[in-house]
């Protein structure tokens, strides 16, 4: 299968974004033009290290750069101040310098907090993002957001800090559990809701090829994802503008997982698929697109086992006024006011700002959350 190259164009420091497979086969030659010093810190976790992180360790090695590989524990739990100080003082025990590279090699925890290690670390080290997981390929890899958590809220700690290149192994998602697989499949249908009604389509007809790993609808969905995230993030690097419209079902999804403690009791992904069908439904409900659109979004994501209602999630009994004080925490929120971002077709959303609090708990309370 031939390779896609997408560019993430910024001037001077436009990056390739590689998709395609066999690319961690393909490392040394690929980043070694990078290299000043010939070596690198590799930063993985413990389910991808145990799969991947010799292979990636061989081809470096190949390529004649030296490898140093340092693994994290898995889970949303390490994007954390401890996960970051841990990391940091690795980092420096190895005594990089500014012509070595970090390599994030896992999933959207791993480049977070890799990345923002990277960012960090002597004020700015040069990173590439090899993302294992679909929704890392599609979403967290491109576009140089870089953050840990903190219990009050998700991403609230961290920097803009754009990778030098992206390698999207579609081999790596061989051995992605297929809980993770519709995971990042939920981002993958998030394009579509906010940006292309032709893509949606698509993924109605073939989403369970996708799912199935079949590799040319997985190609397919990854490259349109990419181009779709790289032309925005060109046009606004730091989400001062359209680039908010990537964020369609995160404000309703973060405040699931702040309820429900940034765990794997409710998967980033599965908390955006709720989300995604929850700004569907609101703007249903305030009259901004119709019930049949709605209701479309939700299908899509129902099909591919993922929660659509608020009686779907692991934790029940949601308080309505929980979830709006932790919307209120916000990177969107500004001046104390609620902005999200709703939709007035598939393939049409937009940044909402002052949306109306006393109408957002009657919605709720409405979908199943207590008063």
């Amino acid at each position: 299968m031939n390779r896609m190259v997408v560019s993430v164009g910024l001037g001077a420091r436009t990056y390739d974004v590689i998709i395609g497979p066999g690319l961690v086969n393909s490392a040394g030659a690929l980043v070694a033009p990078m290299l000043k010093a010939q070596r690198v810190a590799v930063v993985t976790d413990s389910n991808v290290g145990e799969y991947h992180a010799e292979r990636l360790a061989w081809a470096l090695e190949k390529a004649g750069i030296a490898v140093n590989t340092i693994v994290v524990p898995a889970g949303e739990a390490t994007k954390s101040w401890d996960g970051l100080s841990g990391l940091s003082a690795r980092l420096l025990a190895l005594k990089l310098d500014r012509g070595d590279l970090i390599i994030a090699f896992g999933g959207g925890v791993v480049g977070d907090l890799a990345g923002f290690a990277a960012a960090i670390y002597k004020r700015g080290i040069g990173f590439i993002q090899i993302p294992t997981s679909l929704l890392a390929q599609v979403d967290s890899s491109v576009g140089g957001k870089t953050a840990i958590d903190t219990p009050q809220g998700k991403n609230l700690i961290g920097a803009f800090h754009q990778p030098r290149l992206v390698l999207a192994d579609l081999d790596v998602l061989a051995t992605l559990p297929d809980r993770e697989m519709a995971c990042g499949y939920a981002e993958v249908i998030k394009y579509g809701l906010l940006g292309d009604a032709e893509f949606f389509g698509w993924l109605e007809a073939n989403g369970h090829a996708v799912l199935a790993r079949n590799n040319a609808a997985l190609a397919h969905a990854v490259g349109r994802s990419v181009q779709m995230k790289a032309q925005i993030v060109a046009e606004d690097e730091h989400e001062t503008g359209r680039r908010a419209l990537l964020n369609l079902g995160h404000t309703f999804g973060h405040a699931l997982e702040a309820e429900t403690g940034f765990g794997d009791e409710l998967k980033h992904g599965e908390a955006v698929a709720a989300g995604c069908v929850l700004a569907f439904a609101f703007s249903a409900q305030l009259g901004l697109c119709a019930q049949e659109d709605a209701s479309r979004a939700a299908a899509v994501f129902k099909a591919a086992r993922l929660p659509t209602t608020l009686a779907d999630l692991p934790r029940q009994n949601l308080n309505a006024d929980a979830l709006i004080d932790h919307m209120a925490q916000d990177k969107k929120a500004a001046g104390g006011k609620l902005i999200f971002i709703l939709a007035r077709c598939i393939g049409e959303a937009f940044v909402a700002r002052d949306v109306d609090t006393a109408k957002l708990r009657q919605f709720l309370i409405a979908q199943g959350a207590s008063s």
